[in-house]
């Protein structure tokens, strides 16, 4: 935890020089993926000198504290773990934020955490991400509250798989082999995915993401400091984890992605689990639905990316982080984990957009 506002500032204005000497130099570049084995080409994200050089300035004063402007966010999903961090940085960055949660207690209890040290720029909001009226009344209030929102972060998220946590805990599994795949095989015992739990799953990674950005893209666009939407995802969603190469390479094809082509490979992964075909049919043993959910998550993202140029939008893997959600087998802190989405939050006017990014650094879909 850091102990004062100007602590966390300085990070972000050393992950901020660290991103923008990254992106001056280039943009794409080869890489070895960590475990498997072959070398992948990174995909281009452009951004000018003259953007460069505005974006220095803007993150130099950003990262003083001296911007005049008023930031908005909302994070979902925040009551707890990572969600929580992020609101955490973002408010002592000096960012006014709508910490958001299904259960009211547990939204209001967070909260309170956060201003018990110091951070009274947090406000909560009950979002059911599954939920259209929910997101509605969400959408209603930032109108009459701000009228605008200038930093949506969407890091609710669901497994869509029920767990043997005892049995899991036995198999005592490396966290090298939860990163390559090897552990696929092992875990099938302790992990089942039902398709009531995968349904949950997609509906709230990627059909709940997109409701809410819907609802809300109205405000975003109000944003006077160009709007930043992050996608927190995960490396289950990087394409060469699926086993269908022609499904990869139309999820690869970033000029013919389409929302409706993305629905359709959402729909037909419903459709083959609810007949027993999934492997048959190539979709990946290890956490399907989550999987699926992240994958067609990070190619929605490319889509926003072509079609509002003028906002920074972007998906992030977190790290393989401490959490709930994947029962505390990770290895990183909640800081660490937040780093990713806090940075592309607050990216300085002609950052990237339409990019992955494992943590801090772009990486290939």
């Amino acid at each position: 935890m850091f102990a004062d506002p100007s602590s966390f500032k300085q990070l972000l204005l050393q992950i901020g020089n660290s991103i923008i000497l990254r992106l001056e130099n280039t943009c794409a570049y080869s890489q070895v993926h960590r475990n498997s084995g072959s070398t992948h080409r990174f995909n281009k994200c452009s951004i000018s000198k003259d953007n460069l050089k505005r974006s220095q300035r803007v993150a130099a004063v950003m990262m003083n504290g001296n911007q005049s402007i008023e930031r908005y966010a909302v994070v979902t999903g925040a009551n707890k773990g990572i969600g929580f961090e992020t609101v955490r940085q973002l408010a002592a960055s000096g960012v006014t934020v709508l910490l958001t949660a299904r259960n009211e207690k547990r939204g209001t209890e967070a909260v309170s955490v956060l201003h018990g040290h110091g951070l009274l720029n947090v406000l909560y909001h009950q979002l059911d991400v599954q939920d259209p009226q929910s997101i509605e009344d969400l959408a209603n209030f930032i109108q009459t509250q701000f009228g605008r929102l200038d930093i949506l972060v969407n890091n609710a998220g669901a497994t869509g798989v029920v767990v043997d946590e005892d049995g899991l805990r036995a198999l005592n599994i490396d966290p090298a082999s939860w990163l390559s795949g090897k552990a696929t095989n092992i875990v099938q015992g302790v992990i089942k995915t039902t398709y009531d739990k995968a349904k949950e799953c997609l509906d709230t990674n990627y059909y709940g993401v997109k409701n809410v950005i819907r609802a809300l893209l109205p405000l975003l666009q109000r944003s006077t400091s160009g709007a930043r939407i992050v996608n927190v995802s995960s490396l289950r969603g990087e394409l060469w984890r699926i086993p269908n190469e022609q499904r990869r390479k139309e999820l690869g094809d970033v000029e013919s992605l389409s929302e409706k082509k993305i629905d359709g490979f959402v729909e037909k992964f419903l459709e083959d689990l609810s007949n027993d075909e999934l492997e048959a049919n190539g979709w990946s043993k290890m956490l399907p639905a989550y999987s699926v959910s992240k994958a067609m998550l990070n190619a929605y993202t490319r889509v926003l990316g072509k079609t509002y140029p003028e906002m920074c939008i972007n998906c992030v893997h977190p790290g393989y982080v401490d959490t709930d959600l994947n029962w505390h087998t990770g290895t990183m802190t909640l800081e660490e984990g937040a780093q990713g989405s806090v940075m592309l939050a607050l990216l300085p006017q002609g950052g990237p957009s339409g990019c992955y990014f494992d943590r801090t650094q772009v990486a290939e879909f």
